[in-house]
């Protein structure tokens, strides 16, 4: 889950990082947003007043953010990299029109599937995990409706 603001102040001191203004924005904004990008964190982050910031330095952050796994970090269909602040085994539907995450909690299905590939030899390759996504559409009742 989620660290609060306290939490994830207590996880930079443990890693000797500093609780930077930008850092602390930037988990604010994850915190509010669930899944996002770096330009959607930089958006949020500008469409609020909390400070100056560019993209770059925003992906920099997360993507340090995802090392010390306070966020997980995925690469989507729309050839995005997106963020995840939470960080358990869990399912995501992404929605193509949209490009946005919801989560689905299925541990029976994730067990299924993890169970199926358990001991399983892929020839040249090493399976590190397991990552389910569900690609959809809205329907007529959801178009619009952002997910996170």
């Amino acid at each position: 889950m989620c660290p609060d603001l306290g939490a994830f102040k207590e996880i930079l001191r443990q890693k000797g990082l500093k609780a930077t203004p930008q850092r602390i924005v930037v988990h604010e904004a994850m915190m509010a947003l669930g899944h996002a990008s770096a330009d959607m964190v930089a958006g949020y982050i500008d469409s609020r007043g909390l400070g100056k910031t560019t993209i770059a330095s925003v992906y920099n952050t997360l993507t340090l953010l995802a090392e010390l796994n306070v966020y997980a970090k995925r690469m989507s269909e729309n050839n995005k990299m997106y963020f995840d602040v939470n960080t358990f085994k869990h399912i995501h539907l992404y929605d193509e029109v949209n490009n946005v995450h919801k989560d689905v909690i299925d541990d029976e299905l994730i067990e299924l599937v993890e169970n199926h590939f358990k001991g399983r030899r892929f020839r040249g390759y090493r399976l590190n995990s397991i990552d389910i996504q569900l690609l959809c559409s809205p329907t007529s009742s959801t178009k619009g409706s952002k997910g996170n």
